[in-house]
């Protein structure tokens, strides 16, 4: 009996089966952070030191969460955005060229996301696609063409909440990174990282009022496309909504 695509990829990245790497055969170590086209509009965010101390009793926090799908049409702050970024993918400190500490836990820190999101309503900025460069902390603009939060809403088979979110965002795997150290098992760290991610999304959308819907719904080379992402080596593996409860 064959057995299934399931079972098949959790033999095949099996500890046991993780490459042994030959020394004569180790490629140098990928960049911390994908390259991006400098001439690109970079939008400086509040440093996460001006982000005002909140207090909040966590058990409540974690009693209180859940998804959710309805938001009010209210803009979030930049201040607000910039304090999620910062909780779900905030760099602590830069080890030279070998890695990142961050504010989620990695697999060897390798943090291999980069995030992307799909901006409508939040104060100061325009509507439209942008990453977050982790590493400056700021953000970039990647497509402001109107058509784009219709494009990303189908290609997320068409949940209206997606469109009626203050941002939602976009975790992209750049797989190579995750490989470099752990060969084809990174594969499942690469989703064990995801759930680390968006548990933080959800978790300080709380403490600013907002609410999230994680998704992993959608069309994978659909929104590959969208994005502008080859879809092998670099593949969006989470997205989540957000709003204003």
């Amino acid at each position: 009996m064959l057995k299934s695509i399931g079972n098949e990829f959790m033999v095949q990245t099996r500890y046991e089966n993780m490459e042994q790497k030959d020394p004569e055969s180790i490629v140098a170590q990928p960049f911390l952070q994908a390259a991006y086209d400098e001439k690109n509009k970079i939008i400086d965010l509040p440093m996460p030191e001006e982000i005002p101390p909140i207090s909040i009793d966590f058990m409540a926090l974690i009693e209180l969460r859940s998804s959710i799908r309805d938001y009010q049409n209210v803009p979030i702050s930049l201040l607000e955005l910039s304090y999620l970024l910062w909780c779900t993918q905030g760099v602590k400190q830069i080890l030279g060229n070998q890695a990142t500490l961050r504010t989620v836990p990695s697999a060897g820190a390798r943090h291999a996301f980069e995030t992307y999101l799909l901006i409508h309503n939040v104060e100061g900025i325009k509507p439209g696609l942008y990453r977050f460069l982790a590493l400056e902390h700021k953000l970039m603009e990647v497509n402001l063409a109107e058509h784009i939060s219709s494009e990303i809403t189908k290609a997320c088979l068409g949940q209206k909440f997606i469109a009626k979110s203050a941002v939602t965002f976009l975790w992209a795997a750049q797989a190579s990174r995750m490989k470099w150290r752990y060969g084809e098992r990174g594969y499942r760290y690469l989703h064990l990282d995801a759930g680390h991610v968006c548990q933080n999304l959800y978790l300080s959308a709380q403490v600013v009022g907002c609410g999230t819907c994680a998704v992993a719904a959608f069309d994978d080379g659909q929104l590959n496309a969208v994005i502008g992402l080859d879809g092998e080596e670099q593949f969006i593996i989470y997205v989540a909504a957000l709003g204003k409860r």
